[in-house]
C-alpha cells in the first residue's frame, strides 16, 4: 500500500490540472513520445545548437571568472557570471556589467532568432555553472526583464513550473536536454514561477534577456 500510494503522490505532483481555458495553454511535444502541456508562451527548441558549437561554447566557458551566485548575503549552490548588466541582489539595483564576449554574439543570433526579437535588444547575457547537486529555487525573473531564452549544454536538467489558483498549485514540467533552448514570454514568464531541482552531472546554462519596453534600465553604479 505504501508503494501505491507513492507512485500515486509523484504522478499527482507531475500532473498538470487544468483549470483555465484551452488557448492559456501551448502545447509541445516532449522528449519521450507524448505532449507536454507548457503555459501560453512558452516555447521548447530541441536541437537549437549543433553539437560542435556547443562543445566549443564549453571549453569558453570552462575560461570565465564565474563567482557564487549571492542572494541578500547567502550564497548558491551555483556558480554565474553576467555580460551586459547584472541584478544586484544585495543592492536590488541593476547595474552595468562587461560586455557580452564576442564568442557570445553568434548565440545571442540564435537566440533572438528563436523568439523573433533584435538580437541587439538582448542586452543581458548569464552564464551559469552547475555542479552535480546544484538547482535554482522557485521563482520568478525580474519585472524589468521582458523576454527570456535560456540554452542548456553538457547535460539535461527539468524546468518545473507551477502557479498558484484558488484550488491549491497548478504545476506542470519540461526536461530539458543538452544543446536545446526554451523561452519564456507573457504568462509563462510575469504569471507562472519555474524552478530547476538539482542537477545530476555538471550543466551550463547560458541565458539572454531583454528588457520590457514600459521598464527601460536605470542602471546604478557597479
Amino acid at each position: 500500500m505504501t508503494s501505491v500510494r507513492a507512485i500515486r503522490v509523484v504522478a499527482a505532483y507531475f500532473s498538470c490540472r487544468v483549470t483555465q481555458p484551452r488557448h492559456d495553454f501551448l502545447e509541445l511535444p516532449n522528449l519521450f513520445g507524448t505532449a507536454s502541456t507548457l503555459p501560453a508562451g512558452a516555447a521548447y527548441f530541441s536541437h537549437a545548437v549543433p553539437e560542435a558549437e556547443s562543445q566549443a561554447l564549453v571549453e569558453r566557458f570552462e575560461t570565465l571568472p564565474f563567482k557564487p551566485f549571492a542572494f541578500h548575503g547567502y550564497l548558491g549552490n551555483r556558480r554565474v557570471v553576467s555580460f551586459g548588466w547584472r541584478y544586484d541582489y544585495a543592492g536590488r539595483a541593476l547595474r552595468e556589467a562587461d560586455a557580452i564576449p564576442e564568442f557570445l554574439l553568434p548565440l545571442r543570433r540564435t537566440a533572438a532568432s528563436l523568439a523573433g526579437v533584435e538580437a541587439k535588444g538582448l542586452q543581458q547575457a548569464l552564464v551559469t555553472e552547475y555542479a552535480k547537486g546544484a538547482g535554482i529555487g522557485w521563482h520568478r525573473d525580474k519585472p524589468m526583464f521582458e523576454d527570456v531564452v535560456a540554452f542548456s549544454f553538457v547535460s539535461a536538467c527539468v524546468l518545473r513550473f507551477r502557479r498558484e489558483h484558488d484550488a491549491g498549485w497548478e504545476r506542470t514540467s519540461l526536461r530539458v536536454e543538452p544543446g536545446s533552448a526554451y523561452l519564456l514570454r507573457g504568462p509563462s514568464r510575469r504569471v507562472w514561477e519555474h524552478s530547476i531541482p538539482a542537477v545530476q552531472a555538471l550543466r551550463y546554462s547560458v541565458t539572454f534577456r531583454n528588457f520590457s519596453p514600459v521598464k527601460a534600465p536605470r542602471p546604478a553604479r557597479r
